[in-house]
């Protein structure tokens, strides 16, 4: 129904029959009566007593927590009327609090999918902007003292925290890149990796982090409180959702009781908690139709230096199987342009591999040791994971500016020899962002980053 497919009559009496033999939860309920609605089917009088409670303004039976109703939101998105931004955004941010009620969340959600107002860039950043307010809050002038301090700025790189993460949901269950080239990506940058345990895969960042040995990393000593002594004692940081984004637990049964995509699957980056200080990053996301609105997205919520990626296949990540779509913001005078262009494994002087060549173990433990492996440069040269995280790594490298550094090293003398000047499309040096991505792992700095996360997780906890 939510995704505007044809259901069969006897599907929805079905489902009538479970409403009336009160085998559907109030969040299921909710759903399925009010994308009926939207859909302009008939509504039996027991469906429109229901929906009309779930659309009734009154607060809910005594013992309950505080609730605040969106009915009048609701009813605005049901009869299909013009809903500004911030009211949208709003009422998304009474979830974090508790402060709605499961019939009305539920509702909310499956009406922003069916309507696509959860693919509004409007609407992504003004939501986000509410999410990111009520996560916990991170020391900001302690951070920014820590990370100035740490002198990393090169080339036209200036030192600050990178991101790189997608949307996930793109169905293909490819090997965790985007955390492994954020391991890379910390020999010569600040990271800032913003993740979750696996949702729509098997695999996750947090599972494979918790899962390397002999010694893995205690993702839960991060906090806002200690994000930024991490900082002194390491370039990697990776920030646990739950553990930033505490609200989030009050829809996560919903989500899971709804069986659909909400606008939960999209925000998270641009929920990272330290927004505002992130300099560079690369965004995947897992529809091409996606692209465009992420990159207005961050636009909109002050990015200035960003690359929004989609593999021809709908993988939120460079793709080592072909061309990748790409939208990159970039600063222009006072203004902040998205240059659209594509590539392909051939920019980073790299061979065409198949997904399924790239697709890692089926659990966290195994793509854990693959990931320990490929930092001890253990792979083979032309190991089709080992290019993929190249090419993922060195975009990085290349958007955030490290690669304009001429004399071919950081201010650390890191990643010497000849600097590879030729430009790609988009006027990016890709190549030589290979060149800096495979130093890192032949020299140990990658897997000596990781260690030293791990070490510096340890020693704060308890902080």
């Amino acid at each position: 129904l939510v995704r505007h497919s044809h259901v069969d009559e006897n599907e929805i009496d079905a489902a009538y029959a479970l409403i009336a033999g009160n085998e559907l939860s109030e969040s299921q309920k909710s759903l399925f009566l009010g994308i009926l609605k939207l859909r302009k089917h008939v509504i039996d009088e027991i469906g429109h007593q229901l929906l009309g409670k779930i659309l009734e303004d009154v607060s809910p039976p005594s013992g309950d927590p505080e609730y605040t109703s969106v009915a009048v939101l609701l009813r605005m998105l049901l009869g299909e009327c013009q809903v500004e931004a911030e009211e949208i955004a709003a009422a998304v941010a009474l979830i974090f609090e508790n402060k709605l009620t499961n019939a009305q969340c539920a509702l909310l959600l499956g009406l922003l999918a069916y309507t696509g107002q959860d693919r509004n860039p409007f609407v992504l950043a003004k939501t986000a902007k509410r999410m990111r307010r009520a996560a916990e809050e991170v020391d900001r002038k302690l951070l920014r003292e820590i990370v100035h301090s740490k002198k990393q700025a090169t080339g036209l790189y200036n030192g600050g925290l990178c991101d790189i993460v997608g949307t996930g949901g793109d169905g293909h269950s490819t090997f965790n890149v985007s955390t492994t080239a954020s391991i890379v990506a910390s020999s010569l940058l600040l990271l800032s990796k913003h993740g979750n345990r696996a949702s729509s895969s098997t695999s996750g960042s947090a599972d494979l982090l918790q899962s390397v040995k002999p010694k893995g990393p205690i993702i839960e000593a991060i906090t806002a409180q200690t994000l930024p002594t991490i900082y002194e004692q390491s370039n990697y940081a990776f920030l646990f959702a739950p553990i930033f984004h505490p609200g989030m637990k009050y829809v996560a049964a919903i989500r899971k009781d709804l069986g659909i995509r909400t606008i939960f699957n999209i925000l998270g980056p641009l929920a990272n908690p330290v927004e505002g200080d992130i300099e560079a990053r690369i965004v995947g996301v897992a529809e091409q139709s996606m692209g465009p609105v992420f990159a207005e997205a961050l636009r909109l919520s002050g990015v200035k230096k960003a690359i929004v990626v989609c593999g021809a296949e709908n993988l939120d990540e460079i793709s080592c199987a072909g061309k990748t779509s790409c939208w990159r913001l970039y600063e222009h005078g006072s203004d902040v342009k998205t240059q659209h262009f594509e590539l392909e494994p051939a920019d980073f002087d790299l061979p065409i591999h198949p997904l399924s060549d790239v697709a890692g173990g089926k659990l966290p433990q195994e793509n854990a040791k693959i990931l320990v492996d490929l930092l001890d440069n253990k792979l083979g040269q032309n190991d089709p994971v080992l290019h993929f995280v190249l090419i993922n790594t060195a975009a990085l490298f290349a958007i955030a500016g490290i690669c304009e550094n001429e004399n071919g090293g950081s201010n650390r003398d890191a990643a010497p020899g000849e600097t590879i000047t030729e430009r790609g499309p988009g006027g990016q040096r890709w190549k030589e962002g290979v060149r800096k991505a495979r130093w890192a792992i032949e020299s140990g700095e990658a897997s000596r980053s990781l260690h030293r996360y791990i070490e510096a997780t340890h020693n704060c906890r308890g902080q």
